[in-house]
């Protein structure tokens, strides 16, 4: 087995985990009865603690100063954007729209690594992003009265995702993944409690919604950590393209637990959305191995 098949199996095994995590947590905060803050709390503090033990069983400090640092501080703002507003979406907005809109995060990923980072970006890579954009709007559909304020959650949901990505290629080299665990959950915490604060005051969670959580909770550390392997086994440009399974794990998922049937329009958005991040990673993967920078 090549490292870029096991770089991909460790990618769509994160994808699965993702996509049931926002299953059980749209369900959690859905028939369920959680309110949408509790449950970011208590899904925050139960993978947080997760990460936590596995740390410290590895000897590796919960804390570190570089957490302050700006880089890091920068990606912990746009963590808690992310966060908050994913959880809203997932609460309010179909799975299938949500998830559909959040693949658009790896083209503001690119986009800002050109404005921001001043990667460059040619000509290809523009007509992508373009192209994955105007899937967003297939699916957002602003219209003169505005756009619908459930899709606004999932868009800013997915700018604070890649303005975290973005600001993850800043942080320091020796933060280790399961101190970006600790972190990033403990964040999810602190976004629950800012939604809490806008809530009425939240019942006791009863034992169907608190097992939801905790499934919530499973599957995103599996997700975190199969990512993690994912990423640092074979090449980039032929792993990364397999993040989009997580659409069709979403809309599996929408269809046979939540009953959801995307209109033509809401499908035609995700094919374009995908199909426009295929094609800029298929072209990145074919500059970097003519210029001798991959392997063939």
């Amino acid at each position: 087995m090549t490292d870029n098949l096991k770089g991909s199996l460790w990618m769509m095994l994160a994808m699965l985990g993702f996509g049931v995590e926002d299953a059980f947590f749209k369900a959690a905060t859905g028939t369920g009865g959680i309110s949408p803050g509790l449950g970011t709390v208590q899904f925050g503090l139960l993978a947080m603690t997760i990460y936590a033990i596995h740390a410290r069983r590895r000897g590796v400090p919960l804390w570190d100063p570089a957490y302050l640092q700006k880089g890091l501080l920068i990606r912990t703002g746009f963590e808690i954007l992310g966060r908050l507003f994913f959880a809203l979406s997932l609460a309010y907005t179909p799975l299938s729209t949500t998830s559909a809109i959040l693949q658009a995060a790896p083209l503001v990923v690119m986009l800002s690594a050109g404005l921001i980072l001043g990667e460059r970006i040619g000509p290809h890579r523009w007509l992508a992003t373009a192209v994955g954009f105007a899937g967003v709007l297939l699916i957002i559909r602003p219209s003169p009265s505005g756009i619908e304020a459930n899709a606004v959650f999932a868009l800013l949901g997915m700018i604070g995702f890649a303005g975290r990505d973005v600001a993850t290629r800043t942080a320091p080299a020796h933060i280790r993944p399961s101190q970006l665990g600790v972190l990033g959950f403990a964040v999810v915490t602190f976004a629950g409690l800012v939604i809490m604060a806008f809530e009425p005051a939240p019942g006791l969670p009863t034992l169907p919604s608190a097992t939801m959580i905790c499934g919530t909770a499973i599957a995103g550390v599996i997700g975190y950590t199969a990512l993690t392997a994912a990423m640092r086994t074979g090449e980039v440009s032929v792993v990364a393209p397999f993040r989009y399974s997580r659409l069709l794990v979403a809309l599996v998922l929408a269809y046979t637990v939540f009953g959801e049937r995307p209109d033509t329009m809401t499908l035609s958005g995700a094919a374009l959305i995908v199909a426009s991040g295929i094609y800029s990673l298929w072209r990145d993967g074919r500059k970097r191995t003519a210029t001798g920078r991959a392997t063939p």
